[in-house]
């Protein structure tokens, strides 16, 4: 009887391990001996962008090393995200990434080039990311009830923005379509801002985006804010009301992305608990709370044990979410 043949990715991946296991307790005292990459599975410029620059920067004074941040754009955050996936277990590789493409991706799309769970190590959940709902001054609303009404009067007129198919902006639009019966139509960017060019220019009607790219352009009159997600409102903008406030109180409303650490599956333990250990020095220092808060994000004390926790608990709100917007993808 024959020995079932083992698919080489996963005896590569198995024999790359078994090696760092080895050479652990030696390697871990020195590592990191060379510049880690931090991948951002989105455009320059957007909130996750900056974050990373951010958590990047301080993360390289505790480590000793550089942390080099590497855009790969495209696909819904699935070509970075599968980068890492796919990159040595060696702790040189990392992935900061939103939910859509560590969690959400999964329940969207049919094929996934990657399996988050077999392919990848949940390190830190950085923060969790409520979005404002602006929408362009040419639209007549100033509160969510308004634009509600707004877009089932509108039937198969209004456009919404993402940064990518699954992404939170997505689901929520795809939701307030159906729930208005207004048959919306979805316009997936690359990144934020390209997205928030076109709503600024009135390709799009409406979009959810992050408080640090759009604050300026609300502030300016060239967007309006018309509700927050999630459960409370956010410190950079105190006057704008959550939708839930305003009666929009769905659970997709309610619900919040989130940004996270991930790195290859197979990364030894002391790698990744160091790895967590500089994430969360660099989230506690009081420039960074700042620099966050300002982008409308909510810190959160994660480890890798918490983060799997959290992750277990929202996969199946994510995956009933996804089910009823009918967004399923080859």
């Amino acid at each position: 009887m024959k020995t079932p043949a083992i698919p080489r990715r996963a005896f590569q991946r198995a024999t790359a391990a078994a090696l760092l296991l080895a050479a652990t307790g030696a390697w871990a005292q020195t590592y990191p001996s060379k510049p880690i990459r931090m991948v951002v599975p989105f455009a320059a410029g957007g909130a996750t962008d900056v974050l990373a620059r951010v958590i990047g920067e301080k993360m390289a004074a505790g480590l000793g090393q550089p942390v080099i941040v590497d855009n790969k754009p495209g696909a819904a955050g699935i070509i970075g995200t599968d980068a890492v996936a796919k990159a040595p277990p060696d702790g040189y590789t990392l992935v900061l990434a939103l939910s859509n493409s560590l969690l959400t991706n999964q329940f969207l799309y049919t094929k996934l080039p990657y399996d988050t769970q077999r392919d990848l190590t949940l390190v830190y959940q950085i923060a969790t990311a409520p979005l404002v709902l602006v929408v362009h001054p040419s639209v007549p609303v100033k509160t969510a009830p308004e634009l509600l009404k707004y877009v089932a009067a509108n039937k198969g007129k209004v456009a919404y923005g993402s940064y990518g198919v699954g992404a939170y902006p997505h689901l929520a639009g795809a939701h307030m379509s159906l729930s208005q019966k207004a048959e919306m139509n979805h316009v997936a960017y690359k990144g934020e801002s390209p997205m928030l060019q076109d709503l600024i220019g009135g390709q799009i009607q409406m979009a959810f985006a992050s408080a640090l790219v759009a604050k300026p352009h609300i502030e300016a009159g060239k967007l309006r804010a018309v509700g927050v997600s999630g459960e409370r409102r956010m410190a950079t903008l105190p006057n704008v009301p959550t939708l839930a406030e305003q009666g929009l109180d769905d659970e997709a409303y309610r619900v919040t992305g989130w940004l996270a650490i991930a790195m290859p599956a197979g990364t030894p333990k002391p790698i990744v608990a160091r790895i967590a250990e500089e994430v969360g020095k660099a989230t506690r220092q009081p420039d960074v709370q700042q620099r966050v808060a300002a982008m409308g994000f909510d810190l959160k004390e994660s480890s890798p044990e918490a983060f799997s926790a959290v992750y277990r608990k929202e996969s199946p709100v994510w995956e009933r979410l996804i089910k009823e917007s009918g967004a399923k993808l080859e």
